[in-house]
């Protein structure tokens, strides 16, 4: 004996209407239909970049070696060097060192925010959802930059008040030398990981993205180390003075060089090869297919 259904509850007739001077109707959906913009990509991006563990562990490893080694070595310097040898320091310059080695963890968080999208096949979702493909690019750029330049500002500016507060010794750092080690810094390093954003969304695959960037980063220094031939002198020092480490302490007035990018010098550089390879990356992502 079977039970007795209650009856189904009766859905709404579709809603078909005919449009002004339209000779049949149309049907109207019942769901609002907004236009994009780039505030929902942007949204989408933070929503993604906040939501994996790569970004949790790419930044705590960052801030680990900023604040660890830029506070290490300014209290392995005040134990060991006497007040004489600090007195024309600028304190600041200490904070490099970390600087140096975090570079490699915003690297790798900037390509892995595209390339990875391109292993796991999640690129293709995102397009299906947004297919302004120049969109898309632009929304991860302004993302990851706020997320790079904020944790990077943060992680300089506490190492840099520590020092001044460890090397009491030292002189007192003038107000554009604040500006360079906090700001300045903050600035080329996150687009330096913009630009390893960009390549990640020209190589499409993770691993190889992040070994060029580690070259750009380290081969230019290593390869004039060992270029004794006079003959490639001029080479030699152009790798010098225009490698990521020398351009980095141009920012503290450490320069490896006498010549070369000084002052703003490597951030107007690095602006410059981040807007190129950007326009790269929009012409290759709006060709090639996902």
């Amino acid at each position: 004996m079977s039970t007795p259904q209650p009856p189904m509850p009766q859905t709404a007739a579709p809603n078909w209407q005919a449009a002004p001077g339209a000779p049949y109707p149309v049907y109207t959906s019942p769901i609002p239909v907004k236009r994009t913009h780039l505030g929902h990509a942007l949204a989408s991006e933070w929503t993604k970049i906040r939501s994996v563990r790569s970004t949790m562990w790419t930044l705590g490893v960052f801030i680990v070696l900023v604040v660890g080694i830029g506070l290490a070595t300014a209290a392995l310097v005040a134990a060991n060097a006497p007040d004489s040898d600090l007195a024309g320091e600028n304190p600041l310059s200490f904070g490099f060192f970390g600087l140096l080695l975090g570079i490699m963890c915003i690297m790798t968080l900037g390509v892995l925010t595209t390339a990875s999208e391109y292993g796991t096949g999640m690129i293709r979702t995102t397009m299906t959802a947004c297919p302004s493909r120049g969109r898309v690019l632009l929304a991860k750029g302004i993302v990851f930059f706020a997320v790079a330049f904020t944790v990077t500002l943060v992680s300089a500016f506490v190492v840099a008040l520590a020092d001044v507060s460890i090397l009491s010794a030292a002189r007192e750092p003038s107000g554009e030398e604040w500006l360079k080690g906090t700001v300045g810094v903050s600035l080329f390093i996150a687009l330096l990981g913009l630009l390893s954003l960009l390549v990640g969304s020209i190589i499409r695959h993770s691993a190889g993205a992040i070994t060029i960037m580690i070259g750009v980063l380290l081969a230019p220094l290593v390869i004039a180390l060992f270029m004794f031939s006079e003959s490639l002198e001029d080479l030699r020092q152009a790798l010098f003075e225009y490698s990521i480490p020398n351009q980095l302490s141009a920012f503290y007035s450490q320069s490896l060089t006498d010549t070369g990018p000084s002052g703003w010098d490597p951030l107007w550089i690095m602006l410059v090869v981040t807007a190129a390879a950007f326009a790269g990356a929009y012409a290759l992502l709006e060709k090639r297919d996902v």
